[in-house]
């Protein structure tokens, strides 16, 4: 799964074809489809068929000054693989919320968790109605996992939800997910206090993991920069200064905060050259 805009708000942009037939067939009847959201822009990203034509407006926008844009989201979604296993395995925590987890894609968090341990409990929780409808139908029968409509920017009230702590034990400690979703706050919106009040309400042992879009000097990034906040209003590319910045207070597991390729990469890896893969970082942290 990927990400949805926090807060919930889409921003009107152009349509001018059909809907896709297999977002369509998710969509409530009274969705907007007009309306593009950053979870279907990347289900169109990664080649899914989840999407409507606004969504594919912004992706074409985003592709035209990044070609190879697919490059990053293949590295976001195998570095999220790597966090997963390292959090169950090494770090032997049992309980994933994966926040903003977008429209399911391979090697969803809780295949990738129970692969390991089938008893691993995942909530994901997002706010797009033809996300919460895919994810509830994939779900509908799965005792350990699970998905809850929630907003980001309002931290206490998505933990508190009965349908998350129905298989969360916020006294255990939790795996936080936030995968590619920060770098859509805005500044104002205070991202780095939204982490910390998440972490507050989790006990020591939890971990939390961030990827998120950066400034790099690379070529096309500003403009694609440009083409999210003109599509979806929001999208801001931060310096890896101030995301680490967003884990003040917390345990930097090695190796830090680093391009997302050299996040504890598998033997076998062999990432592209592009420059387009230095434009996220990813990190993990422990709360003492």
């Amino acid at each position: 799964m990927t990400t949805a805009t926090p807060g919930g708000d889409e921003v009107t942009g152009p349509a001018n074809d059909q809907s896709t037939a297999g977002a369509q067939e998710q969509a409530p009847l009274d969705f907007d489809t007009s309306k593009p959201n950053i979870a279907r822009v990347y289900d169109f990203l990664l080649g899914g068929k989840d999407n409507f034509a606004a969504d594919r407006v912004v992706g074409d926008q985003i592709k035209l000054v990044l070609p190879q844009v697919h490059l990053g989201v293949q590295a976001q979604r195998a570095v999220l693989r790597r966090a997963i296993r390292y959090l169950v395995i090494e770090a032997g925590i049992r309980q994933l919320i994966d926040i903003g987890s977008g429209l399911p894609t391979a090697g969803n968090v809780h295949e990738v968790a129970h692969a390991i341990d089938p008893q691993v409990r995942v909530v994901y929780t997002d706010n797009d109605p033809v996300v919460l409808a895919h994810a509830r139908a994939l779900l509908a029968n799965n005792p350990t996992t699970t998905v809850a409509d929630g907003d980001l920017l309002q931290p206490e009230q998505l933990l508190k939800q009965p349908v998350l702590r129905h298989l969360i034990d916020l006294d255990r400690p939790v795996g936080l997910l936030l995968c590619g979703i920060m770098h859509y706050l805005n500044d104002q919106e205070d991202p780095g206090g939204i982490i910390a009040r998440l972490m507050a309400l989790l006990p020591s042992g939890s971990h939390v993991f961030l990827h998120h879009l950066v400034k790099a000097g690379t070529p096309g990034e500003e403009a694609a920069e440009a083409a999210l906040r003109k599509g979806i209003g929001r999208g801001t590319f931060r310096t890896p200064d101030q995301v680490a910045a967003f884990l003040t207070g917390l345990d930097l597991v090695p190796p830090g905060v680093v391009r997302v390729p050299d996040w504890r990469p598998d033997p076998d890896d062999h990432p592209s050259d592009d420059p387009v893969l230095n434009l996220a970082v990813a990190a993990l942290a422990r709360k003492p």
